[in-house]
C-alpha cells in the first residue's frame, strides 16, 4: 500500500501526552550552574561602571573582548549594501533597546542567580531614543550607528519603475492606501532555554543547527568543527528560534571559565523583550487598474524595521524573501518595490511565520479589497479578473511561478462563502444591533527556505531504519511525515522508521526549518536516500541470494531473486547511504480564504463568526498534519488581526511586555477552523509533487479577516483600519467617520 496521503495519527504524541517529551528545562545537569542576565532598563543610554557585591560571579563586555569574542554576525545578502550594525553579545558602551543583555551574572540555582543579577549596578547615562522607524530616518533623529547614518540600514529596490510610471500615467483609477504591519511576537509555549553542556556542546532550543553552529563559531572566534550543537524537543519556534542569541554565547564562555555545565532559562518578561520580534513592515502601497479593472501596476515604498541591531534574517524578510512575494497570486505587469531598512531603539526583528510573505499579501490583498470599494465592483470578480490563470507564470518581479490554480481556489472559496445569503446574515445580525461582514481573500506562498537538504538512511540491528535528516521539527510531526515517506520509498511499514535530527555530530549538514521547506527540500533528499540505500544493499543481498546483483528486483521491503529466495532489507543492519542536493527552487502553496465577522458598534468588539480556508498544499503526505498546520497558522494570522501588537511608548519603553499585556488567541476567540485541501496541482520541483504548507495560514489569514471586518464598517464609512483591529481602533475608527460624516453635511 501507499502511505503517502494517510491520515496517520502523529507517533511523537503519545510522549508528549504523557509527559515524556524531553525539553531543555527537563534535562537534568548535576552540577550545573546557572546563568541570569542584567538587562538595560533604558531604551538608549551610554553605558558607564558596572559594579557588582564581591561574592558575586559577573562577567562584562570587557571579559569577552578579552577572550576573542565579537559580535553575533548578520549573514544577510540582499543584493545591495547592508550597513551591518550587529548584535554585540554584551552591550558596548551604549545600550539600544530595552531589555539589551548588559552582564551576565553565574551562581548555583536559578534563584541565586536571579538575585545576584539584581545586585549588580550599571550607571546609564540616558540618550534621546526613537522608536518609529519613519521618524529614524527623518533629518534631526537620534543616531544609532555610526555605520549608519540617518539611521538607514540599506535602500532595497527591485522591479521596473519607469514601466510602472508609465502604467500609472494612463492608469483610470489609482488606489492608495498606508498599511502599517505592526511588530508581533513570536510567543512560543516554551520560551528559550539551552545549557553549555561544556564549553564546546550546547543544547537549546532551536531549529537549524548547522546554522547556528556557524553563526556562533564565528562570534567566538573557533572553528566550526570544534563546536557540537544538539537540540532536543522543541516546543514552537516560528523563526524566533532559528538563531542564536547573546545568551548562548554566554553560556559557553562561562561554561570554560567554571570548567563545568551551565544553563539558562527564558521567562516569558525577557522573550517579549529581549529576543526579536516579526513583522515590522510599513507601506505607502499604490494599485493602478484600467476601465475594465485589470491591474496595471504595483508601487510599493516602504520602511522596514530592523531594531536596535541586524539579525541574521532580519534585513531579508521585507526584501529578498518578500520580493517573490509581492503581487501574490496576480498577473500585473508591472511592478516596483522600495523598502528602507531603519535602525531604532527596539527589539530586533528577525524572521516569523511567513517571514516577509504575509506582508507583501496583505499589502496586494487590501490594495485588491479597496479598490473594488472605490469603484463599485464586486470584490470577487475583481480578483478573478486579475489571478494568474496559466503556468508557468514569471511575476513582473522575475518570480518563475510553476504552477498554480489560483482561479479554482477563489472558486471554491467564493461558493462556501455564499454571498448571496449574506443580507439575511446581514439583517439577522442587524436585529441584533451587530454589523457583519464577509471577506474573502487570495495568498500565494513561495515555499523554499535555505537552500538543498542532505539525510542518510541507516539500517539498525532491531532491524529499523533510522532516518538521520538536516531538517528539523519543532511540532509539524516530522517522525511520522518522513517515516510516511520513507515507508512508501522502502516498502516497510512506517512504525519501522525512527528519526534522528538536531545534532551536529550526527547529522552531516543541514538547513534546519524554516520557510515552510522540511517536506519540499527534506522529502526529496530522503528519495533520493531511499533509492542509494536500496542500491547499496544490492551487492550484498546478491551474495547472500547467491544470484547476480543486476538479476534482482526490490518490492515491498525485500530484495527478490528470479528463484524466488528473498532478503529482507531490515536483515542487513550496518547498511547505509546518504543523498544531498542543492535545489534552489520554490513550491507555491496557494488559496482562498473565507472570513466572516459581527462587529458591535457600540464598544467596537469584533466576533469572528466563520473561517474557512482552501488550501492548495500539492501532493499531501498526511492530511491531518497538513491540516493542523494550516489551522496553526490560521490561529496566528487572526491573533495578528485581531489583537497581537508589540507596543512601545515614545521613550522605548516596552508596554506589552508579558501575556497580561500581549494578548494571544484563545479557544474562545476561535470558531472551528475547517480546513479543504484542494486537489489535482501537485508541485512540479521535487518528485514527491509536495509543497510547504506551514506558513499558509498565517499568510492568508490577516487579509481574510481585515476584509471581513472593514466590510461591515463600510455602511458607516469606515474606508481603512490597520490591524489589530481591538475594540478600542475599531471603536476609534466608527467614531471618527461619524464626525468626518456630521462635519461633511
Amino acid at each position: 500500500m501507499s502511505w503517502i496521503g494517510a491520515p496517520l495519527r502523529r507517533f511523537e504524541d503519545r510522549r508528549f501526552l504523557t509527559g515524556e517529551g524531553r525539553f531543555v528545562a527537563d534535562v537534568e545537569v548535576p552540577g550545573a550552574a546557572w546563568l541570569a542576565v542584567v538587562r538595560s532598563p533604558h531604551a538608549h543610554a551610554r553605558l558607564g561602571a558596572i559594579t557588582a557585591p564581591a561574592a558575586v560571579r559577573l562577567i562584562t563586555a570587557a571579559d569577552l573582548a578579552a577572550a576573542g569574542i565579537g559580535r553575533l554576525p548578520c549573514p544577510a545578502e540582499i543584493g545591495v549594501p547592508i550597513a551591518r550594525a550587529e548584535r554585540p553579545v554584551l552591550a558596548q558602551g551604549v545600550v539600544r533597546h530595552v531589555g539589551e543583555p548588559v552582564a551576565f551574572v553565574l551562581a548555583d540555582s536559578p534563584a541565586a542567580a536571579r538575585d545576584a543579577a539584581e545586585a549588580v549596578a550599571v550607571e546609564y547615562a540616558p540618550l534621546p531614543a526613537v522608536t518609529d522607524p519613519w521618524a529614524a530616518l527623518a533629518p534631526g533623529a537620534p543616531q544609532l550607528h555610526e555605520q549608519a547614518p540617518g539611521n538607514l540600514a540599506f535602500d532595497w529596490q527591485k522591479g521596473d519603475a519607469l514601466a510602472v510610471e508609465q502604467a500609472f500615467a494612463r492608469a483610470a483609477h489609482i488606489t492608495r492606501l498606508s498599511i502599517a504591519n505592526r511588530r508581533v511576537s513570536a510567543a512560543p509555549i516554551e520560551p528559550r532555554a539551552a545549557i553549555a553542556l561544556s564549553p564546546t556542546h550546547l543544547l537549546c532550543n532551536g531549529q537549524a543547527v548547522h546554522g547556528m553552529r556557524r553563526q556562533i563559531a564565528r562570534c567566538m572566534g573557533i572553528e566550526e568543527a570544534a563546536l557540537r550543537i544538539e537540540v532536543p524537543d522543541v516546543g514552537g519556534g516560528f523563526g524566533l528560534k532559528n538563531i542564536p542569541f547573546p545568551e548562548h554565547i554566554g553560556l559557553l564562555f562561562a561554561a570554560r571559565l567554571l570548567g563545568r555545565p551551565v544553563r539558562w532559562v527564558s521567562d516569558q518578561a525577557e522573550d517579549f523583550a529581549a529576543s526579536c520580534h516579526g513583522r515590522g513592515l510599513h507601506a505607502l502601497a499604490e494599485l493602478a487598474l484600467d476601465a475594465e479593472g485589470r491591474f496595471l501596476a504595483l508601487r510599493i515604498a516602504a520602511v522596514a524595521e530592523l531594531g536596535a541591531y541586524a539579525s541574521p534574517h532580519g534585513p531579508a524578510c521585507p526584501t529578498q524573501a518578500a520580493g517573490t512575494a509581492y503581487g501574490g497570486g496576480y498577473a500585473i505587469p508591472a511592478i516596483h518595490v522600495q523598502v528602507r531598512g531603519a535602525y531604532t531603539n527596539t527589539a530586533p526583528i528577525e524572521a516569523y511565520r511567513g517571514a516577509g510573505k504575509p506582508e507583501a499579501n496583505f499589502i496586494i490583498e487590501m490594495l485588491v479589497e479597496a479598490a473594488a470599494r472605490q469603484c463599485g465592483l464586486d470584490p470577487a470578480a475583481l480578483r478573478a479578473r486579475n489571478l494568474v490563470a496559466a503556468h508557468p507564470h514569471t511575476t513582473a518581479m522575475g518570480m518563475a511561478i510553476a504552477d498554480g490554480a489560483f482561479p479554482r481556489n477563489l472558486a471554491a472559496a467564493e461558493a462556501a462563502a455564499d454571498r448571496p445569503g449574506l443580507p439575511a446574515r446581514r439583517a439577522e445580525s442587524a436585529a441584533r444591533g451587530r454589523l457583519r461582514g464577509l471577506g474573502v481573500a487570495c495568498y500565494l506562498e513561495t515555499a523554499r527556505g535555505a537552500f538543498g537538504e542532505w539525510a542518510r538512511l541507516t539500517v539498525k540491528p532491531d532491524g529499523r531504519v533510522e532516518i538521520a535528516i538536516g531538517t528539523h521539527s519543532n511540532g509539524q510531526g516530522h517522525e511520522t511525515a518522513f517515516a510516511q515517506i520513507a515507508a512508501d520509498q522502502l516498502g516497510l511499514p512506517p512504525e519501522a522508521f525512527l528519526l534522528v535530527q538536531g545534532d551536529t555530530a550526527r547529522i552531516e549538514r543541514g538547513g534546519g526549518h524554516g520557510g515552510a521547506r522540511s517536506l519540499h527540500q527534506g522529502g526529496r533528499a530522503l528519495v533520493e536516500a531511499a533509492a542509494a540505500l536500496i542500491e547499496a544493499g544490492r551487492a550484498e543481498a546478491a551474495r547472500l541470494l547467491q544470484a547476480d546483483p543486476a538479476a534482482l528486483r526490490y518490492s515491498e521491503g525485500r530484495y527478490l531473486a528470479p528463484s524466488g529466495a528473498s532478503l529482507p532489507v531490515a536483515s542487513l543492519a550496518g547498511l547505509s547511504a546518504s543523498a544531498a542536493h542543492e535545489s534552489a527552487l520554490c513550491t507555491f502553496p496557494h488559496g482562498a480564504h473565507v472570513a466572516e465577522v459581527e462587529v458591535d458598534p457600540e464598544t467596537g468588539e469584533v466576533t469572528l463568526l466563520r473561517y474557512l480556508a482552501f488550501d492548495d498544499a500539492g501532493v499531501v503526505v498526511n492530511p491531518l498534519l497538513a491540516a493542523g498546520q494550516i489551522q496553526g497558522g490560521v490561529a496566528q494570522g487572526i491573533g495578528q488581526a485581531l489583537m497581537e501588537a508589540i507596543a512601545y511608548d515614545g521613550e522605548g519603553q516596552l508596554l506589552s511586555a508579558g501575556l497580561m499585556d500581549y494578548a494571544l488567541p484563545r479557544a474562545a476567540d476561535l470558531p472551528d477552523l475547517p480546513v479543504v485541501l484542494l486537489p489535482g496541482c501537485p508541485a512540479s520541483v521535487n518528485p514527491l509533487g509536495v509543497k510547504g504548507v506551514g506558513q499558509a495560514g498565517a499568510i492568508a489569514a490577516p487579509q481574510a479577516v481585515m476584509a471581513a471586518v472593514l466590510d461591515a464598517l463600510a455602511g458607516l464609512g469606515v474606508t481603512w483600519l490597520d490591524m489589530p483591529a481591538t475594540p478600542q481602533r475599531v471603536w476609534e475608527a466608527i467614531r471618527s467617520a461619524r464626525r468626518a460624516g456630521t462635519a461633511g453635511r
